[in-house]
Parts: structure tokens; C-alpha cells; sequence
């Protein structure tokens, strides 16, 4: 959940700074610090990303047109590969709290822990796997997950500074979702409408969002591109993490409540709550209906 950190969204004033755990040469300090507060939307982000590939291969099977199987992703603030790891692999996010928060790994240098993790990853890999790009501004985040064998290829560039570069347009060109869970916010339409020029075919893209969070200037961003998105609607929310602090919950309810929706029974309760959206092609929409494949679990998880 790193990325540029300009033009903060106002959803998300006031929320906790954990700058130092984003870009270390390994994910230990991020694993030790979020386990406290229970951050766990990747965990449900990925049963969604399992569910999106799938309907993706059968969309470009609807059209007959030819398609990597399953489809490239790209992880958008792509952390240390977090995603990754639990999308292409029999692990879950416990484990990896389990794992980075051992003491055995404590005495470890990173160089030692990418080797464990290489091989620990080999062992788990799902025979499946999809081809995962990471993009996020944190260049010591993603050259970890690149080393440990979670990402196919890294790229550490912040595209709301600058347009892509060639190695990257180069290796996103026939990407077939973007996937992003938190950063929205601290990155903008700017970067999703720079990556999206990148891809020459279909695109979808899931996004994982604050409810505090504006969403609609990346969906206005991603219409340009004539996708159109949909939401699992407003009761329908993920965990992302208990509150840092009561001022913390303070300024995500107010957050929540000037975007015009409810926090009882979700904020109010102590965590951060995100929304899914998705933005597809008009035709894959009206073919593969959201309800269809994205099903119920890591709904409001209690």
C-alpha cells in the first residue's frame, strides 16, 4: 500500500502514517508492525482476484480472441509482494504473519531470508500460477519480492510523477487486470490512467478501496478507457485493518459519513472497512455479471 504519496485524498486525513515499514530491503518490520491492528485485506482481496481470473479466461474465451491462461496481473502498490504470495501460492496471511514474526527469523540477514523465502515459496507454488508484475514506488519493497520469486517482475517507478518507462510498457502490454488493495488515495487516476495507456488489450481492474476514499476519479479516469465499473455495493465491505487510535476511528467515521455512508456496524466497530470495485469492457459486464463470481466470503468478516 505504498505508491507516490501526493495529493492525499481526504479520506484519508488523519489516518496512521506508517511510512518506515514501506520500503525496507525485507518484510519483516511490516509484518511485525500491521499484525497488531489485524491488516488483512489482502486475504480477502485474494479470493476476489481468484474469482476475477477465472471470469476473465472465460470472457476471452466468449470472444475467441487468444489470451494467456491464467491472464497477466499486475499488482499495483505491490508492498512486498503480499498479493503475490497469496494468490500463487498454498499460504495463507496468517502464515506469513506466522512466518515474518518468528524469532528464528530474527537473526536472519535479508540476504538469508530471500534465500529461506525462495525456497519456501518454490515448495508452495500452485500449479496455476498466474504471472504477477508488482508496480510501487518503494524500490526496496519490490526488489525483495522480485528476489524471493513472488513477483515474475518489478518495477519500482511512481507514475504520478512520470509516464512508464519502456520496461515496464513493455512488460504490461498484454496485462489482463490490474489489481490494487489500499492504495487508492495515496495514488490517483493519474497513475491508473498512465498504466492503463500501457496495455494494448482488455483491461479489467480491481480495486480495493477505503470507504472514506473517493473512487469516481479513477472511474471516470478508467471510462476514458470505455470500462465501465461496478461496485459490490455499499453493505458489502472487507476489513482492512483495526484503528491505530481513537483518532484515528474519529477521522474514518467522519470520513465515512461525509462520503455519504453508514459506519454502524462496520467503522464504528474498530476497523477500517474497504469497498470492491471493478471496471471492465461494456461487454464482459453485460455477459459476466459481478454477482456472478465474486461470491460471499471475506464479506464483513468478523
Amino acid at each position: 500500500m505504498t505508491g507516490a504519496r501526493v495529493d492525499l485524498d481526504d479520506g484519508l486525513r488523519g489516518k496512521a502514517r506508517f511510512d518506515e515499514i514501506y520500503n525496507l530491503p525485507d518484510p519483516r518490520g511490516y509484518f511485525r508492525t500491521l499484525r497488531p491492528l489485524a491488516y488483512q485485506i489482502p486475504q480477502h482481496a485474494q479470493e476476489v482476484f481468484q474469482q476475477l481470473l477465472a471470469a476473465r479466461v472465460l470472457a476471452d474465451a466468449s470472444t475467441a480472441q487468444p489470451a494467456e491462461r491464467p491472464p497477466t496481473v499486475v499488482d499495483l502498490c505491490c508492498s512486498y509482494g503480499i498479493n503475490a504470495a497469496l494468490l500463487n501460492h498454498k499460504v495463507t496471511l496468517d502464515e506469513l504473519y506466522e512466518r515474518y514474526t518468528d524469532p528464528q527469523t530474527a537473526g536472519l540477514t535479508s540476504e538469508q531470508l530471500i534465500a529461506n523465502d525462495r525456497r519456501f515459496f518454490a515448495e508452495r507454488r500452485l500449479p496455476d500460477a498466474a504471472r504477477v508484475i508488482g508496480l510501487d514506488a518503494a524500490k526496496h519493497a519490490v526488489g525483495y519480492a522480485r528476489a524471493a520469486g513472488l513477483l515474475d517482475e518489478a518495477f519500482g517507478e511512481d507514475l504520478e510523477r512520470s509516464d512508464p518507462g519502456p520496461e515496464l510498457r513493455r512488460a504490461v502490454a498484454h496485462a489482463g487486470l490490474i489489481t490494487v488493495t489500499g492504495g487508492i488515495g495515496y495514488i490517483t487516476s493519474r497513475t491508473v490512467s498512465r498504466l492503463a495507456e500501457a496495455i494494448e488489450g482488455p483491461l479489467w481492474v480491481a480495486a480495493f478501496v477505503l470507504r472514506g476514499v473517493s473512487y469516481e476519479p479513477v472511474a471516470e479516469a478508467l471510462r476514458g478507457f470505455g470500462l465501465v465499473t461496478e461496485t459490490a455495493g455499499p453493505e458489502r465491505t472487507f476489513r482492512q485493518r483495526r484503528f491505530a487510535d481513537v483518532a484515528e476511528r474519529r477521522h474514518a467515521i467522519a470520513g465515512v459519513v461525509a462520503a455519504g455512508a453508514d459506519p454502524r456496524g462496520k467503522e464504528d466497530e474498530g476497523y477500517y472497512h474497504a469497498q470492491l470495485y471493478v471496471s471492465r469492457p461494456a461487454a464482459h459486464v453485460a455477459a459476466f455479471p459481478l454477482a456472478d463470481f465474486v461470491g460471499d466470503g471475506g464479506a464483513s468478516p468478523r
